[in-house]
């Protein structure tokens, strides 16, 4: 017979782990660390409001900048005329007259325009040249009204421009350029800016009675600085 075998079972016990030793810290470094944490805290809000200060008064500088800084005169042209362009030999009795309107387009800020004058160029090459305005003040918002008349010794058009004068108006028109040249300043209360080289260019088409077309009439001129 075969003796009965009984498995007897082993308990193990699991190893127990070992505890943490717990550090006990004296009081006055908890309280270093609180003041630390704290000192971080300030630290962070004071930087915090520091650049919410800096980005607000950037944003007021900025505005102030767009309303304040100086725009420049706006010149339109309104009437040119070239008298005896329809005669072969009108050279003696040449005449051109314009109109130009200035418009200082600033809110709060008038403008010292120096001596101004007018010049008249046909192919790049001048064909006259004449003084338009005194030294004046623009107030803010105001328009300026300037009149021309080339005649005689202010025209150097000779027989052989007027013959190109003539040709171009056979084809149906003649082209001319105004340039308007004056030193400026711009003021705003006691302030007053340095002066300023401006140029107005007008680029001008005429038709065979002289007249200017009507696209290019009322037509606003390029403004740059030299």
């Amino acid at each position: 017979m075969t003796p009965d075998r009984t498995t007897i079972p082993i308990h193990t016990s699991p190893v127990p782990r070992a505890q943490p030793m717990k550090r006990h810290h004296s009081a006055s470094y908890y309280a270093h660390r609180v003041r630390e944490s704290l000192s971080t805290r300030i630290s962070k809000f004071i930087c915090a409001m520091f650049l919410l200060v800096l980005f607000f008064v950037g944003v007021i500088a900025f505005i102030l900048w767009l309303s304040l800084r100086p725009h420049r005169p706006r010149f339109h042209i309104q009437d040119f005329v070239v008298q005896g362009l329809d005669q072969p030999t009108g050279v003696e009795n040449a005449r051109i007259a314009f109109n130009v309107t200035i418009l200082n387009p600033n809110q709060h800020m008038g403008v010292y325009f120096d001596s101004m004058d007018g010049f008249i160029y046909y192919k790049d090459q001048r064909v006259g040249s004449i003084p338009l305005l005194n030294p004046f003040f623009q107030k803010p918002t105001n328009t300026t009204i300037v009149t021309g008349t080339l005649t005689g010794a202010s025209l150097t058009v000779n027989s052989n421009r007027w013959t190109e004068f003539t040709n171009d108006r056979a084809q149906g028109t003649v082209g001319f350029r105004l340039n308007i040249v004056s030193n400026i300043r711009f003021k705003l209360h006691r302030w007053i800016s340095k002066h300023h080289r401006m140029h107005a260019n007008c680029d001008i088409v005429v038709g065979r009675d002289g007249l200017i077309l009507p696209k290019f009439n009322h037509k606003r001129c390029p403004v740059y600085f030299t």
